[in-house]
């Protein structure tokens, strides 16, 4: 094993000796990046044995068994780095923490491992996730379709960035096929749609795009942060490219904020040549807390499918509910997603009676979810769209969009699901009183 300024070298890997440059379409790409310590791939494993082991680096000197935190900027380069210049492949050797960080690797090859993907980017926030991947496979003059009611932070980015970056964007209802075809221009380059929507839980037809998109050569993005990858792996449907926010789900315990891509080794590359200019990388202690909550995502989304479809049915009981929103209610206007979703995630929105002064008491009376904005954390967390999310939008675009009087949006966490329900018929009463005083 030869050394490098006192450092062992021998066991980094290798830029392969017939690696064509970066940006050669011919160019054999692989899985990863990824390293020789780290676990391999199990395609046969279920989702808790992945999320447990998936991409783990297991470290030969100590034998840790979690990977270990590689809290550095830098690198000590050597021929391997030097030839990796020289090649076009420094993606996958160690050189400097904004082009990769083996703290990075591992928790990309668990999500990659978990969404079915070749390759897997993290980033420092769910909307540099989304942004990076937008404008590194669109182009100037290029043409996007996406939900008129998609995050706000998407919503924002399309109508207030796009225009300036020379891209253009329609605004449309993802779930009405039809308006998604009659939006296809010749220079329409990407659809960007979410797996279930944002306060509503619609759910756009992904077999349908995928197969629309196919026709006209256009690229299927889908943000999957509501479903996660143990619900649905938009892959499998025809999506080239998934992206999260890791700060819900996949993190799981409010405590980090983070982004994440996957996809094929292909465009995924590209997004990271992307996002080496836009510099939104995951610092190495971010990828330590991302990872270890990774680590319980399938059983913490088995407590968020079964409490959300508890409430869910609960509050369709309750006189002083008017309207409730989750897929797995019998009156749901988009049963196709149980057709290749296997849950539905933690979220529930409902309107109560009395409108948004009702709802508010409502929510002000519950006794364990936080009043809080995201999602997707082990606590459950309450809030009003009227007064966040969609604060901006008047009264009628909040109805042009669906968000009628008296919405609350409610994430269940992992707690007992008697709990929750028996504080929100309490929460329901009281806020009924306290609108009638």
């Amino acid at each position: 094993m030869r050394e490098h300024n006192g450092t062992a070298i021998g066991s980094l890997p290798s830029p392969r000796a017939d690696a064509r440059w970066m940006n050669d379409l011919e160019r054999e790409r692989t899985e990863g990046p990824r390293l020789p310590q780290q676990a391999e791939r199990d395609t046969q494993a279920g989702n808790s044995t992945n999320a447990v082991h998936g991409g783990t680096y297991c470290d030969p000197t100590t034998g840790a068994v979690g990977t270990p935190i590689f809290q550095t900027s830098t690198f000590l380069l050597h021929d391997t780095s030097y030839r990796a210049f020289f090649e076009g492949v420094t993606r996958d050797v160690a050189i400097y923490t904004r082009y990769g960080n083996p703290s990075q690797w591992s928790v990309q090859e668990k999500i990659a491992v978990l969404e079915g993907a070749q390759s897997a980017l993290v980033t420092s926030s769910g909307m540099a996730a989304i942004s990076t991947t937008v404008i590194a496979l669109t182009n100037p003059g290029g043409h996007i379709i996406t939900g008129y009611d998609v995050y706000g932070g998407t919503y924002n980015l399309m109508r207030e960035d796009m225009h300036a970056l020379g891209r253009e964007v329609s605004f449309i209802d993802t779930t009405d096929l039809a308006a998604v075809a009659a939006a296809i221009r010749p220079e329409t380059q990407m659809l960007l749609v979410e797996g279930l929507t944002n306060p509503l839980l619609k759910a756009p037809p992904l077999p349908q795009l995928a197969k629309l998109a196919a026709e006209h050569n256009i690229l299927l993005v889908v943000d999957n942060t509501f479903l996660t990858p143990t619900c649905l792996r938009p892959l499998e449907v025809g999506a080239h490219v998934v992206v999260h926010s890791a700060t819900k789900y996949l993190n799981g315990h409010s405590d980090l904020t983070a982004g994440v891509v996957a996809g094929s080794r292909k465009f995924v590359d590209r997004i990271w040549a992307q996002g080496l200019r836009l510099g939104g990388t995951l610092e190495p202690f971010s990828c330590f807390l991302l990872e270890r909550g990774l680590k319980t995502l399938a059983v913490r989304m088995r407590a968020h499918n079964e409490n959300a479809a508890g409430i869910a049915a609960a509050l369709a009981r309750h006189p002083r509910v008017t309207a409730v929103h989750h897929p797995s209610l019998p009156d749901y206007p988009y049963p196709h997603v149980r057709e290749y979703a296997s849950g539905f995630g933690g979220m529930v929105s409902f309107e109560v009676a009395g409108g948004d002064a009702a709802a508010l008491a409502t929510m002000q009376a519950l006794r364990i979810p936080r009043v809080a904005t995201s999602l997707g954390g082990v606590e459950s967390l309450v809030s009003m769209p009227f007064n966040t999310s969609h604060s901006s939008l008047t009264r009628a675009q909040r109805a042009a969009a669906g968000i009628g009087e008296g919405l609350i949006r409610y994430s269940a966490g992992i707690e007992d699901l008697p709990d929750l329900i028996n504080d929100l018929y309490a929460a329901l009463e009281q806020g009924a009183a306290c609108a009638t005083d």
